[in-house]
């Protein structure tokens, strides 16, 4: 039924409305407390979250396999078709660049940085395409880099 991630905020977001209207009767002689509406902080975490259904998806499997991440490839850049995770990805990817993976799961952003990390290293001509797509301004790709000669000038 689609969207496991949000089923489970959303079941986390009820218990905590229920913990809070646990305090919400008026105990003699102590003010009503405030109102119980979830905060913002709450309600932004809940509708931002993306999707976890493909977390456990095997990017090493992924990315040893010339044929498996050449398909992905071509799905990113639309010349190719789809699976359900590459499509998921395509559709959230200028997002996620746009905000900073700041939507992601941690293992989200763990395989975000692995696996263009390994297309940056290992597959230049593959990341120039996909970047000219959804990074024009290569802002990842210079990070990575800065980040990179960083830790090489290091003892």
């Amino acid at each position: 039924m689609g969207q496991p991630g949000f089923r489970r905020a959303m079941g986390h977001f009820s218990l905590v409305v229920a913990l809070m209207c646990t305090t919400c009767f008026q105990v003699e002689g102590l003010p009503h407390p405030p109102a119980t509406s979830p905060s913002p902080m709450m309600e932004r975490m809940v509708e931002q979250a993306y999707d976890d259904k493909f977390d456990n998806v095997d990017l090493d499997e992924i990315l040893n396999q010339e044929r498996l991440l050449i398909n992905y490839i071509k799905c990113l850049e639309g010349t190719g078709p789809c699976t359900p995770d590459a499509k998921m990805l395509k559709e959230i990817l200028p997002d996620a660049i746009q905000t900073d993976c700041t939507k992601c799961t941690e293992k989200q952003r763990y395989g975000a940085e692995k696996v263009t990390r390994h297309l940056i290293d290992n597959r230049p001509t593959d990341w120039e395409r996909l970047e000219k797509i959804y990074d024009p301004e290569g802002t990842y790709r210079i990070k990575y880099q800065e980040m990179k000669s960083k830790a090489n000038e290091e003892p």
